[in-house]
Order: C-alpha cells, then structure tokens, then sequence
C-alpha cells in the first residue's frame, strides 16, 4: 500500500487505480482523448470518475514523435480553465497536470491540481524539481531520452531493465536531495523504446519495486500496440490495450494510464478476483 500527500490531501493506493486522460489540444494521437473545450473536458471527467478513475490527467500538449513542441504559455492557456471548473465540479478527485515546465506545474497546482506528471522527468526545466517541493505534491517521474521530438534517435540500451533502474535510482534520489516527499515512477512506455524493448520492459516491470514507490503505467492505443496486431490506428487498439493491461498488473503496476476508463476498470477487478483465488 502506498499513501500519497497531495499538498494536505492523502491519495491511498492499496489497489490497482486508475489515471484518465484528457487532453487539452487538438493534436494528440488518439483524437477522442481530446479535449480543448472547457465544457467538454469536464464532461469527459465526470463520464471518467462515474466510470471509475481516481485520478484525472489534463495536458495541454501533445508529446508524440511528431508532435510540435508548444510553450509554457499556450500550455497555461489551454489547461488552467480546464482544472479549474473541474475541481469545482469534482471536488473529491485527484487532478495530475501532464506538463514537463515549472511554470505550469506551479499554475496548475493553484488551480487545483494535486500532482505533477513529468515525461522528462525533471530533466527538461532545471526548476521542475525545487518548484514541485515548494508546490509538496507528488511527482510523476517518467523514463524518456531526449524531447518527444527527438526520443527516437536514443533507442540503444546495453539492458533496458538495468538501465532505465539506473535511471530511476539517481533521478528519484536528486528529486529527494531537493525535498519532494512523494514520487510516482513511470517507466515510459514508447517514449524513446522500439516496439520489442516496450514489451521487454512491461515483461520486467516487477524489478522497478525495489525502489519501493508506485508504478504507473501508461500504454493505451499507443502505436507498439497496435502495430505488433497490424492494425492501422489507436482506434483499433482497445483490446490490445486491456490485453496488456492485464500483463502491467501482474507484473506490479499500481496505476493505469488510460483512454478507456470503463475498460481498465473491468480488467483490474478480473485482476483482483485472479489474485483472491
């Protein structure tokens, strides 16, 4: 079981949890998670939290291979109003700001927001760090080389389990060293990894708990997913998703990062029956 301070509130983690996404741009690569407008957002949230999520993700940028890197003020713009109405309208829910900036991490938790969910993990703005202790939310630290830009070019590994559990060790250690309490690990599925080193890492996942902290795993209709079925798109990819969901969760994830809320819901309570048995 893990127990989380979200600046004064606790998030307890004694089950697989789900994180739901909603994304505040017009060009992440799965075009139902897209959310721009105010009003829609909070409606996907609210369909999101009935259906089951525990924890809402809003970002306002889109970090796919091909996507354009966008500044700290359009993020602010596209994502404050966003967290704003639904932490009015659900006030009991845990929000997660998608941001890899200071600046907005700060916006974002004064608006409302109870964590920040960090690609780069902190390696992208040398403030991320200081600015999140100050903030005393927990950080999700995600395993990436590069910018979403460039990841792609740094697929060479000598053994991807060994060297993203590097990674972690000294990344998580300065993310202490600079006073944030709670940290969250992700360890980037398909953020600079071909399509056999994402499967070799869901495969080793269970070698991230000896660093004693909640594993996040994010996978949903992502393209290794949906290639390795010869599909065409993300919107042929929610049973290879909930296929490997499963696959996460035996395998010691704690949260799933998902498009489809009612879907991880289903798998994680088969889940919980298969380890009652």
């Amino acid at each position: 079981m893990y127990t989380l301070n979200c600046n004064g509130r606790l998030l307890v983690i004694d089950k697989p949890i789900i994180m739901g996404i909603i994304n505040a741009n017009p060009d992440s690569f799965f075009k139902e998670s897209r959310h721009p407008n105010v009003i829609n957002a909070v409606k996907q949230a609210q369909k999101m939290v009935k259906d089951g999520a525990g924890i809402i993700d809003i970002g306002g940028q889109s970090t796919h291979p091909a996507s354009t890197m966008q500044s700290a003020t359009t993020e602010i713009e596209r994502i404050i109003p966003i967290i704003v109405e639904i932490r009015k309208t659900l006030p009991d829910i845990f929000i997660s700001v998608d941001t890899f900036y200071a600046d907005v991490a700060k916006a974002a938790v004064e608006a409302g927001a109870d964590m920040v969910n960090d690609i780069s993990g902190g390696n992208l703005d040398a403030n991320m760090f200081t600015t999140v202790a100050k903030l005393n939310v927990p950080f999700i630290c995600m395993h990436m080389r590069g910018t979403p830009q460039t990841m792609q070019q740094f697929t060479s590994y000598e053994d991807i389990g060994v060297d993203v559990l590097d990674y972690f060790i000294q990344t998580t250690t300065s993310a202490k060293a600079a006073g944030i309490k709670d940290i969250i690990i992700d360890p980037g599925i398909g953020f600079s990894k071909s399509i056999q080193q994402n499967f070799l890492l869901i495969k080793k996942l269970s070698v991230f708990n000896l660093l004693r902290m909640p594993i996040l795993i994010g996978i949903s209709r992502k393209s290794f997913l949906y290639k390795t079925i010869q599909k065409e798109n993300a919107d042929d990819a929610l049973n290879a998703t909930t296929a490997m969901h499963m696959v996460a969760l035996l395998n010691g994830a704690s949260i799933l990062r998902v498009h489809d809320v009612a879907a991880a819901k289903e798998c994680i309570h088969l889940f919980q029956a298969y380890k009652a048995s």
